[in-house]
């Protein structure tokens, strides 16, 4: 039996059954079985690599984060921050490690402010960790594209053990063996260094003692 329906009329109802469909499918479906897959073969990851430390949320291995002292005058914005010499220190960040301040400073290799910001931290690092300047690894006085990487070398780590067993009235040794224990080997094997997370480097630490 033939349609009363005019054909525009059938084309339009045709089209919103199918636009019904598909957003179930691709808006409901789809985003349940792989929300429901994330959650049960990789529920770390899906929620954010998340770190806890007493009970608490205290970041994310997947961003770094600073270690410093609290401010004498919380209220004065020109107060400069001060490191805390009882955790690790991760590299330099462009944004202050903000996620929503992602990315580098963009200067090149060859301007001379970025020239004489690497030449202070060189200074500020040796001081700080008790080294000559000579001896302070690239990425301490250097940031990452995102300026958000939570990792480290292994000179950089190995760097401040001393200062950070110094701190906390504990045996080098001991903090050497949590260096160890927290240090990833290259991806996939062959790609990249050997790196250590600061972030669970310093919730190791922390419960230490």
């Amino acid at each position: 039996m033939p349609s009363s329906l005019p054909a525009t009329v059938r084309n339009h109802l045709a089209a919103l059954r199918m636009l019904l469909v598909l957003t179930v499918l691709t808006g409901i479906v789809y985003p349940l079985l792989v929300t429901g897959v994330a959650q049960a073969a990789f529920g770390h990851q899906a929620n954010g690599s998340l770190v806890h430390h007493d009970g608490q949320v205290a970041g994310s291995s997947l961003l770094g984060q600073t270690y410093d002292l609290p401010k004498k005058h919380p209220d004065d914005p020109n107060e400069a921050a001060r490191p805390d010499p009882r955790f690790f220190q991760p590299r330099p960040s462009a944004g202050g490690y903000d996620p929503l301040a992602s990315g580098a400073s963009n200067l090149g290799p060859n301007n001379p402010d970025l020239v004489t910001t690497i030449t202070e931290r060189q200074a500020a690092v040796a001081a700080f960790d008790g080294v000559r300047p000579q001896d302070v690894p690239a990425d301490a006085v250097t940031a990452s594209g995102s300026g958000l990487d939570p990792d480290i070398s292994r000179a950089y780590a190995a760097e401040q053990v001393d200062r950070v067993a110094r701190a906390r009235g504990l045996d080098p040794a001991a903090v050497r063996a949590l260096v160890r224990e927290n240090t990833h080997s290259r991806a996939a094997g062959f790609l990249g260094e050997p790196y250590v997370n600061v972030v669970d480097l310093n919730l190791a630490l922390a419960g230490s003692r």
